[in-house]
């Protein structure tokens, strides 16, 4: 019994009703909405842990959501869609989402994937005092924030929990299955793509130079190395 909160947002009725079933069944507290404009008011009203995102909504289309929650909150956002093309895909990550599951899932498999978006977004607990400067950037371990020239960056939990494996690894690579396994979970080590997506957001928001990152960087082929 997990205790989190989700918000559903789907305008399939049947299909909300069964995943509300179906999460409550395992101790979730289930808001459902069906809309896209209903979904940004619930995000705000609900404070849920996580949010379960249908893409195609009859309002507002499903990306214009994800924008309009990042604008402010970081709750996770797990996308759930019948669109299976990469681009959707990375369009779904690229504009805050946190992870993507295809139409038809399994039930298993989808409470698999809420339950690692909520972990990614929990505080972490170890290494509570650690704070690492580098550059301009001033990276808190303990709090979760980070500071560019003291000004707070705003990081999605799946952007933070990548970082933070990097920083708590720094001067190290981090291969990418060792990556996707800490931030993902196991059954996400052939989803290369995240790592793409995730690094060119980070290197945007941290790095003074994205094209030419001083602090994020790349082993072709083989990892990622956080260097102070």
């Amino acid at each position: 019994m997990t205790g989190n909160r989700v918000l559903v947002v789907d305008d399939d009725a049947g299909l909300a009703r069964a995943l509300a079933i179906n999460l409550r069944a395992h101790g979730w507290d289930v808001t459902v909405v069906g809309t896209g404009v209903a979904a940004l008011d619930a995000a705000a009203a609900a404070s849920p842990d996580v949010i379960l995102l249908d893409l195609g909504l009859p309002d507002l289309p499903g990306l214009d959501v994800i924008a309009g929650v990042r604008g402010w909150s970081r709750v996770p956002i797990v996308v759930l869609s019948a669109r299976q093309l990469g681009d959707d895909k990375v369009d779904a990550l690229d504009a805050g989402a946190d992870d993507y599951v295809t139409k038809p899932f399994a039930m298993n498999e989808l409470l698999a994937r809420l339950r690692a978006a909520v972990r990614r977004s929990a505080p972490a607990t170890e290494d509570g005092e650690a704070i690492v400067d580098a550059g301009d950037l001033r990276i808190d371990l303990a709090r979760r924030v980070v500071e560019r020239a003291g000004s707070e960056v705003r990081l999605s939990p799946t952007e933070w929990a990548m970082l933070e494996v990097l920083v708590r690894n720094r001067g190290r690579m981090v291969g990418r299955l060792q990556l996707l396994h800490e931030v993902w979970g196991p059954a996400y080590e052939t989803e290369t793509h995240y790592l793409r997506v995730y690094c060119a957001q980070l290197r945007r928001k941290l790095e003074q130079d994205p094209a030419h990152p001083r602090h994020i960087l790349t082993h072709p082929g083989a990892g990622y190395r956080f260097e102070v």
